[in-house]
C-alpha cells in the first residue's frame, strides 16, 4: 500500500517521467465527517490556548490579572498606570496577531505548493519567493538605496513575485513538469541565497541586522501591519479552497485529471500564483520564517492517517493553516518562557518555529509505516545515452579539469604564466611565485578532491533516497558539520581552521548517525529517510543560525564565511581525509553499480532479484556520509555540488551509474575548481566564498540543464 505522502505514478505516453504523487484520503460517511470536524476544532482549541498563553507573556511584567481587567475595563486609574490595555493592544496583539497570520500563510502556501509539486519536499521555498525577498531587502540595505517609507514594506513583497516569476520563466511556465519547476525553483532559491550571503559577507557593517532578520522576527511596531495583511490572507485562502476539488483529482496526476475535466495548467498557475502571493505576504510581515511552510502540511498529511478526511484538500488547507499558525505561536511562546521575554527579542522567531517544526516532524515521521514502494527518481528515467558519447563526454571532462586546475593555480590577485608553474615544479621559481603556488596548490587540490567527494556522495544519495532533491544534506550531514564548528568557534576562542574542520567532520557523522537511526523502524522507510534527514538538517541548521547569532560578532565573519564554504587557509593535511576517503569510496562506487541502478528504480526490484537491499543502502549511505563529512576539512560547507553534479552527469551521460559516478566526479570537480578560482580573482584582492560562487554559476548551468531537456 502507497505511503500517504507519495506514490508512483502509473506512465502514460503523454508522461515521459513518472513523478511523485499527493494522494487525496477520502473520509467515509458521518463518522469521517464527524472526525474531520472534531480534528479541526481541535487545532482550533490548541491554537487558542497557546495563543492566551503567548499573551501573558512580556517584558512589562502586566500579567493575567492586569490583563483581564484591561479587557472587561475594570481596572481603576491608578492601576492603570503603564497602561495595560496599550501595552496588550500596541504590543502582545500585533506579535501573536502576526505570528498567527504568518502561521497560516505559509501553512496554506506550502500545503498547495506540494500539491502542484508532488513532493512533499516541496515549500514556499520551492520557487524561490523567501530567497527572492530576502535578497531583495539586502540589495536595497547594502547598497543603501533610497526609498518611500510607504514603498519599504513592499520591497520583500516585490522580491518575492518577481523571484517566482523567474523560476516560472526557467521552468517553462506553470504547465510544466512538476519536477521541472521544483528542480529550476530550488537552484534559483539556491542562487539568491548565495548572492544574499555574499551581500552579507562584502557589506558587512551595512546589513549587520539583516542576518537576523532573514531568519524572521514576529517583532512588530504595531498592528497595522498584520490587519493590512488579514483580507489578504484570508482572500486567497478562501481561492485556494474553491481549488480544492480540482486538486484532488490533480492528486491522481495530469492525465487522469485532465481525462476528468480539470484544466491542468490553468489550475497549476492559479494555485501557484495563490502561493507566491501567501508566501510574499507572510514574508513582508515578518520576514523568511522558515520550515513552516514545509512542515506544516506534511504533518497535516501524516495526520491524515489518522483522520482520513484531512486528506481531501478542502480541509488539508485550513489544517495545514491551524497547524502552521500553532508551530509559529508555541515556539514563540516556548523561547519566551525559557528565555525570558526580554532576551527573546534578540532573537529570530523563525529559529524556534524551525526547531520546534523539525522535532514535531521527526515524531510523525517516525510512525509511518515501513512497507511502502517508493517513486521513481530522474536516476531512473534519463534518456538512453550510447557508450561512445558517454565515453567522449568522460575523457572530455578529464581534460576540462586538467585545464581549469591549471587555470587555478595561475589566477589569484596576481596572474601568472604557465612558464612560472614549470619553474614551481622544478623549484627554481622567484620566492614570490614559490610563495604564490605554495598557497593555490593545496586551495585548488582541495576544490579537485572535495568537489569529487561531494558529485560521488550526492549520486549515491539520490539513488538510494529516490527524490530529485536529495543531496548530501538530506542525511542531516551539512547541518551536523555546521553546528558542530559553530560550536567548537563559540567555545574556544581563537579556534584554528583544523580544528573547526575536524569537530565539523565529528558533527557531521554524529548527525548522520541520528537521522539513520531515527529513520530506521523495523526496515527503512524511504519516504520517513526523507523526512526525517529534511527535519533534522533544518534543525540543526536553526541552531546554527542561534549560535551565530549569540556568538562573539568578531567571530561571526570568520564563521559565516566557512559555513559559505571556502578553502580559504587551507594545508595539504586538509586534503588527507577526503584522498583517503575516495580511495575507498570510489572502488566500492563501481562495485555497487548494478544495485545503485535497481536502488535507483523502487523497493521491490533489487528484492526481486536477489539483492540485500537494506543492508546495500545503508553501506551506500554510510559512504556517502563519510564523504560529504570528510569534504568540510577541505572546504567547509557547500552543498550545490552534490544536487546539481548527478543531475548533469544524468543528462551528459544517461542514467547508468557505471558512466554516471566517473561523470558526476568531474563534473563536481570541475565546479569547484572554476568556484575557487573565480572567487579568488572577481574581486581580488578580497575573496568570495567558493561555496557562493558554485551555486551563482551552478544554478544557472543546472537551469540550462533543464531547458535542454525540456519536452
Amino acid at each position: 500500500m502507497a505511503s500517504p505522502l507519495t506514490r508512483q505514478m502509473t506512465p502514460s505516453p503523454t508522461t515521459a517521467t513518472p513523478e511523485p504523487t499527493v494522494v487525496p484520503v477520502r473520509g467515509r460517511g458521518v463518522v469521517g465527517a464527524l472526525s474531520t470536524a472534531a480534528a479541526l476544532l481541535g487545532l482550533v482549541a490548541i491554537l487558542v490556548i497557546a495563543s492566551a498563553w503567548h499573551i501573558t507573556q512580556g517584558t512589562s511584567g502586566i500579567g493575567v490579572r492586569e490583563l483581564f481587567s484591561a479587557v472587561t475595563g475594570t481596572l481603576s486609574p491608578a492601576e492603570d498606570g503603564p497602561s495595560a490595555r496599550d501595552i496588550l493592544l500596541g504590543s502582545r496583539l500585533p506579535r501573536v496577531g502576526a505570528g498567527i497570520l504568518v502561521g497560516i500563510a505559509l501553512g496554506v502556501a506550502g500545503a498547495l505548493f506540494q500539491s502542484l509539486a508532488r513532493n512533499p519536499l516541496a515549500s514556499p521555498d520551492t520557487l524561490a519567493v523567501t530567497g527572492g525577498a530576502y535578497f531583495a531587502v539586502t540589495v536595497v540595505t547594502a547598497f543603501g538605496i533610497a526609498i518611500p517609507i510607504w514603498a519599504s514594506g513592499g520591497v520583500a513583497f516585490l522580491g518575492g513575485l518577481l523571484a517566482a516569476a523567474l523560476v516560472l520563466g526557467l521552468a517553462g511556465g506553470a504547465g510544466a513538469s512538476t519536477t521541472r519547476l521544483v528542480l529550476a525553483g530550488t537552484a534559483t532559491a539556491m542562487a539568491l541565497q548565495a548572492a544574499t550571503s555574499t551581500l552579507l559577507i562584502l557589506f558587512a557593517e551595512e546589513t549587520t541586522s539583516l542576518f537576523s532578520w532573514g531568519s524572521g522576527t514576529l517583532n512588530q511596531l504595531d498592528g497595522s501591519a498584520a490587519l493590512r495583511s488579514i483580507p489578504v490572507i484570508v482572500v486567497i485562502a478562501g481561492a485556494a479552497i474553491l481549488l480544492s476539488r480540482r486538486l484532488d483529482l490533480l492528486g491522481l496526476g495530469d492525465d487522469a485529471a485532465s481525462v476528468l475535466g480539470v484544466p491542468v495548467r490553468s489550475t497549476r498557475a492559479l494555485g501557484i500564483l495563490l502561493a507566491v502571493m501567501l508566501t510574499a505576504t507572510a514574508v513582508t510581515l515578518a520576514g523568511p520564517i522558515g520550515f513552516v511552510g514545509l512542515c506544516a502540511p506534511v504533518i497535516a498529511r501524516l495526520l491524515a492517517r489518522v483522520v482520513p478526511g484531512l486528506g481531501r484538500h478542502a480541509v488539508l488547507f485550513p489544517a495545514a493553516g491551524l497547524i502552521g499558525a500553532i508551530v509559529v505561536i508555541v515556539a514563540d511562546a516556548l523561547l519566551r518562557a525559557i528565555v525570558g521575554a526580554t532576551e527573546a527579542i534578540t532573537l529570530p522567531s523563525g529559529v524556534t518555529t524551525t526547531v520546534l517544526g523539525a522535532i514535531v516532524l521527526v515524531l510523525l515521521a517516525r510512525s509511518m509505516r515501513t512497507a511502502s514502494p517508493a517513486a521513481t527518481t530522474s536516476a531512473a528515467n534519463s534518456t538512453v545515452v550510447g557508450p561512445r558519447r558517454a565515453g567522449l563526454v568522460i575523457i572530455t571532462g578529464v581534460v576540462v579539469l586538467i585545464a581549469v586546475a591549471v587555470t587555478g593555480l595561475l589566477t589569484g590577485e596576481r596572474f601568472y604564466l604557465l612558464g612560472d608553474v614549470l619553474l614551481w615544479f622544478q623549484d627554481q621559481a622567484a620566492p614570490v611565485i614559490d610563495f604564490a603556488f605554495d598557497s593555490r596548490a593545496p586551495r585548488v587540490a582541495a576544490a579537485l578532491a572535495a568537489g569529487a567527494a561531494l558529485g560521488l556522495s550526492g549520486t549515491l544519495v539520490q539513488a538510494s533516497a529516490r527524490n530529485p532533491l536529495a543531496e548530501p544534506g538530506l542525511l542531516g550531514i551539512t547541518g551536523g558539520a555546521g553546528l558542530g564548528a559553530v560550536i567548537v568557534v563559540t567555545l574556544i576562542p581563537g579556534a584554528g581552521v583544523g580544528l573547526v574542520s575536524a569537530v565539523g567532520i565529528v558533527g557531521a557523522l554524529v548527525a548522520f548517525a541520528i537521522v539513520y537511526g531515527l529513520s530506521w523502524r523495523g526496515g527503512m522507510n524511504t519516504d520517513r529517510l526523507v523526512l526525517i534527514g529534511i527535519g533534522l538538517w533544518f534543525g540543526f541548521t536553526a541552531l546554527t543560525t542561534l549560535f551565530l547569532v549569540r556568538a562573539n560578532p568578531w567571530d561571526t565573519p570568520a564563521l559565516f564565511t566557512w559555513l559559505s564554504g571556502s578553502t580559504y587557509g587551507r594545508a595539504w593535511a586538509d586534503i588527507a581525509p577526503v584522498a583517503l576517503a575516495l580511495l575507498v569510496a570510489v572502488p566500492l562506487a563501481f562495485v555497487w553499480t548494478r544495485e545503485l541502478d535497481l536502488l535507483a528504480l523502487d523497493d521491490d526490484t533489487p528484492r526481486l532479484v536477489g539483492v540485500p537491499r537494506e543492508p546495500v543502502r545503508l553501506a551506500v549511505l554510510i559512504t556517502a556520509a563519510v564523504l560529504a563529512a570528510v569534504s568540510v576539512s577541505a572546504v567547509g560547507v557547500v552543498g550545490f555540488i552534490g544536487l546539481v553534479a548527478p543531475h548533469a552527469a544524468r543528462a551528459l551521460v544517461g542514467a547508468r551509474h557505471i558512466r554516471v559516478v566517473p561523470t558526476a566526479m568531474l563534473l563536481g570537480s570541475v565546479g569547484l575548481v572554476v568556484a575557487d578560482a573565480v572567487g579568488r580573482t572577481v574581486i581580488a584582492p578580497a575573496q568570495i566564498p567558493a561555496g557562493l560562487i558554485v551555486a551563482l554559476i551552478g544554478a544557472p548551468y543546472f537551469v540550462y540543464l533543464l531547458a535542454r531537456t525540456r519536452a
